[in-house]
């Protein structure tokens, strides 16, 4: 037991350290995917894509919850059924509607492997190691951060439907997002995601849950402010008041 803790403790630093690195790393180069992959090399539809490197985050946690012995509290389950709720919307949803560009292969076996691991450490942590203590302060911090994840995933569907409603089936047009949070911000969609990690880190209170955050900000936090810039650069009358991610402020 005592080593699985110190795999789990282990993994969850390798994230945030991985974290910081993606993200000064993005300050150099753009991600090569979405409008920014590579007119050459090995691509796969966007389609098929975003379901191979999402689907190991929700397929992975259920083996788990199937598997599970009864270690698991009623908690925990309820939260990684949480955290498998935006895998089964990214996974076989989102997948399905998207008209997205071809994405680098490259790009869909990094995070194939994120997902895989992340999903894992997450279940793992959850059922096996996690204990949630029968308090009022527990319950709040449960309540709230379960709230703050749903609001998340709201604005995250919200944002990729106004996203995906700008350009006809075939069309590679780029036009200016409107409605929803894209009012204050660029990044509306990943403004979304953020704020469901965040919240779902409060929730479970854990290293790994934390961690997972963290690298959700690292990794698509630079990135809302790529296509910000992207914006002001592709159109002159683009809102000036718009922010980047965090509304009014950055």
């Amino acid at each position: 037991m005592e080593c699985w803790v110190s795999t789990v403790s282990c993994v969850s630093w390798l994230m945030i350290v991985g974290g910081l690195a993606y993200m000064l790393h993005q300050n150099r180069t753009c991600a090569p995917y979405g409008r920014y992959s590579p007119a050459r090399g090995r691509c796969c539809s966007a389609r098929t894509g975003w379901f191979l490197q999402e689907v190991p985050a929700f397929l992975l946690p259920l083996l788990l919850l199937l598997l599970d012995s009864g270690t698991g509290t009623r908690t925990g389950r309820m939260l990684l059924s949480t955290f498998m709720l935006h895998y089964f919307y990214r996974s076989f949803v989102y997948s399905l509607l998207t008209r997205g560009q071809p994405i680098p292969l490259k790009i869909v076996v990094f995070a194939f492997t994120f997902c895989s691991i992340n999903g894992l450490l997450q279940g793992h942590n959850l059922l096996h190691c996690t204990r949630f203590q029968n308090t009022w302060l527990t319950r709040a911090r449960i309540t709230a951060g379960s709230l703050l994840f749903l609001v998340g995933l709201t604005i995250n569907i919200h944002s990729d439907n106004i996203l995906r409603n700008l350009r006809k089936p075939g069309e590679l047009v780029y036009r200016i997002p409107r409605g929803g949070m894209f009012e204050f911000v660029s990044g509306a969609n990943f403004l979304g995601e953020i704020t469901e990690w965040f919240g779902y880190a409060v929730a479970a209170w854990s290293l790994p849950a934390f961690a997972f955050a963290f690298f959700t900000l690292c990794s698509i936090g630079p990135r809302a402010y790529q296509h910000h810039r992207d914006y002001q650069l592709r159109f002159q009358d683009y809102p000036r008041s718009r922010k980047a991610l965090i509304p009014f402020i950055f």
